[in-house]
């Protein structure tokens, strides 16, 4: 929303303000929108709201260690609104079975008992012997466990797949949220065509059934995979994953590879300096594989908040293809403005006793007409606050300006070492000189 709006009147007021959720909270509770000249309401209208959901989570239907239900369970009982399953390559439709001994292989001994004692006998359907090799237990499809989960206005499941594909022997891993049909990995002889190939089979899809499709790229320093040159002239790619809490991922990169904020920052100085394309967005994520305790790929490190006045699929992914929402890994903000006419950026944090914050305005200076910024001209800090209300008025010569806001709270359930809880805001791409 930022970037549409500033680029359609550069020196009209873009303001949107936002309660977030707390990192838990009661079921299907939702901030409440303070009004604002873009935000008045009659009452007929449905207000606007903000929804905290996670976009990459498996279950058994993949490489996850617990039943679909017990995992979305999990989220509703904790304060989201909504959750993506994303196996690889795969739908949860249809008819499966799997055998109960590749089940606690992968999970628990107890992890049966949990799933009958949570949902009871008449829910869980088994067939064969106990304690025999053909013992099986069924895994229930998304249009069936759904609706027992789905409550109106307070918590959604969305389809979701992970086109889990390889090129140039490399992982090249892409979420597709609200897809009706699976999509097979096309490949490709490059990293780059090929997240080119699996992108246009999303937009195929979302064009031909008329249904709004989000498609984010994965983890993208896993096995360092995807480089910031691929994000940045894949511009059809609007997504990608800032934070993903898997441990294995690679997140602040090595002496050879950039950090994943450092490749954010890099790909939109191509698509802003060089392209003049619209920039990349970052999202937060789990890509939790494992629920009973061990650790792991574990659920609860990463999220986005949508602001939507409806919880359904469509409006939510509207929402953040407007630039409608941010990711966080434990920060809370009540408040983020942009002012397009004093080119000013301002925040409110919400206060936690014990806790402080800094926030850091990170920017990519102008370069050239058609160059690249110098590399010290990218993902630069330009400023700092420790204020719960910081603000950055933005000086000329800045194209494009985000905020990251770290507090002194260590992360309860930590993917890195000496990790705090963070919030990313969506980068706001100024005019030219």
């Amino acid at each position: 929303m930022l970037t549409s709006l500033c680029r359609q009147s550069p020196l009209a007021l873009c303001l949107f303000t936002l309660c977030l959720l707390p990192t838990c909270i009661a079921e299907g509770q939702a901030p409440t929108l303070v009004a604002t000249s873009e935000t008045t309401e009659t009452q007929s209208e449905s207000p606007l709201r903000w929804w905290k959901g996670n976009l990459h989570t498996h279950s058994l239907w993949s490489d996850g260690d617990d039943f679909p239900e017990m995992i979305a369970d999990w989220y509703a009982s904790r304060g989201y609104n909504f959750l993506a399953l994303s196996d690889h390559n795969i739908l949860s439709q249809g008819q499966r079975w799997m055998k109960f001994e590749a089940i606690v292989k992968r999970a628990e001994p107890d992890v049966l008992e949990k799933y009958q004692t949570r949902f009871g006998s008449e829910w869980v359907e088994t067939r064969g012997k106990s304690g025999e090799k053909d013992f099986e237990v069924r895994l229930k499809p998304l249009d069936e466990f759904g609706p027992l989960l789905n409550r109106a206005g307070k918590f959604l499941m969305i389809p979701g797949e992970e086109i889990s594909d390889r090129a140039e022997g490399k992982p090249v891993h892409m979420n597709a949220t609200n897809l009706q049909e699976l999509i097979r990995p096309l490949g490709g002889d490059t990293v780059r065509e090929t997240m080119e190939n699996n992108l246009r089979s999303v937009l195929e899809q979302e064009k031909a059934l008329g249904k709004e499709i989000l498609a984010h790229l994965n983890h993208p320093n896993f096995g360092y995979a995807v480089t910031a040159e691929d994000l940045g002239y894949v511009i059809q790619e609007r997504f990608f994953e800032v934070y993903n809490g898997h441990p294995a991922v690679n997140q602040l990169g090595d002496k050879e590879h950039m950090s994943i904020e450092k490749m954010w920052d890099t790909a939109n100085a191509i698509r802003v300096c060089l392209l003049d394309a619209e920039p990349l967005f970052g999202i937060a994520t789990d890509d939790s594989h494992e629920y009973h305790g061990r650790p792991g790929s574990t659920p609860g490190r990463g999220w986005v908040m949508v602001q939507s006045r409806f919880l359904t699929p469509e409006h939510l992914i509207k929402s953040m293809k407007r630039g409608d929402f941010y990711a966080s890994s434990g920060v809370s903000l009540s408040k983020i403005q942009w002012d397009a006419d004093r080119r000013r950026l301002s925040l409110e944090i919400a206060k936690q006793e014990g806790i402080d914050f800094v926030t850091e305005f990170v920017g990519i200076r102008e370069a050239k007409s058609g160059e690249m910024p110098a590399p010290g001209d990218i993902g630069v800090i330009l400023g700092t606050s420790d204020s719960l209300t910081p603000s950055f008025d933005c000086p000329n010569g800045i194209r494009l300006l985000r905020a990251r806001v770290r507090s002194t709270e260590p992360h309860p359930n930590p993917s890195l070492k000496n990790q705090v809880c963070e919030a990313w805001t969506q980068p706001v791409v100024l005019p030219k000189k």
